[in-house]
């Protein structure tokens, strides 16, 4: 892997986002109209609102990531344009890093956009610092980037992608204490909720906006947010050369 190389990569996958009117609206719009929509839906309901919002904001930060993430790399693949730069001197770690790379720009300008819109528009009260909050947001659209690459590996078109949905993303919100806290599910789901990814972004943004902690007390959670986002790109690079 070279420097030069990932970088070039990264260059051109942001380069072809910029020329898609649709995947900026899927960056700049889809999250403002939908925080929007959440915004008058507990226009009524501050307190509501203030509480779910931490649950909210990681569950839709997670959510456009994976499908921006999804079918723009689904979009390469069928376009052969992966498969000519297998042609060239690039190696799979030049390939899988300049893709990460290139979605993680917009990806981070989504979950920024996101977080502002919904503290300082939608005007959720908060406690902790906002700029922690965005650490946070970031560790977690690192591992929905990985995701969304390792997902569209095994789809053949966009509906596919979509589907996806249901098996990787459904069950987080579920148990990751969107609807109700961990502690409250049935036992025999409150184990595997522990595992899950989401449950410990919702666990460390809610620490940090309602309880005012820093990102040194959320450590152990974004420490597994990491490790899913390494692990995920380890298995993507197994899987990504079979396209």
């Amino acid at each position: 892997m070279t420097f030069d190389r990932t970088v070039s990569i990264a260059t051109r996958v942001m380069r072809e986002i910029v020329r898609d009117r649709r995947s900026l609206a899927l960056i700049f719009l889809a999250p403002l109209l939908v925080m929007a929509l959440v915004g008058f839906s507990f226009s009524e309901k501050q307190d509501t609102l203030d509480r779910v919002a931490p649950a909210l904001i990681s569950v839709f930060t997670l959510l456009f990531t994976f499908v921006l993430t999804g079918i723009s790399f689904l979009r390469e693949r069928s376009q052969g344009t992966l498969e000519r730069l297998y042609v060239t001197p690039v190696g799979r770690g030049d390939v899988l890093i300049g893709y990460l790379l290139g979605f993680l720009i917009f990806a981070a300008l989504q979950s920024l956009l996101i977080l502002l819109f919904t503290v300082f528009v939608v005007d959720v009260n908060y406690q902790g610092d906002v700029r922690q909050m965005f650490v946070v947001l970031i560790v977690l659209t690192v591992f929905g980037v990985n995701l969304g690459i390792f997902a569209s590996t095994f789809a053949r078109n966009e509906f596919q992608v979509v589907q996806f949905i249901p098996l990787l993303i459904a069950p987080q919100i579920f148990l990751s204490g969107v609807l109700m806290p961990v502690e409250e599910l049935p036992s025999y789901f409150q184990n595997p909720a522990e595992i899950l990814p989401l449950t410990h972004a919702v666990r460390a943004l809610r620490d940090i906006m309602l309880r005012g902690e820093s990102l040194g007390d959320v450590v152990s959670e974004l420490g597994v947010l990491a490790a899913y986002a390494v692990g995920l790109l380890a298995v993507a690079a197994t899987t990504v050369r079979r396209t």
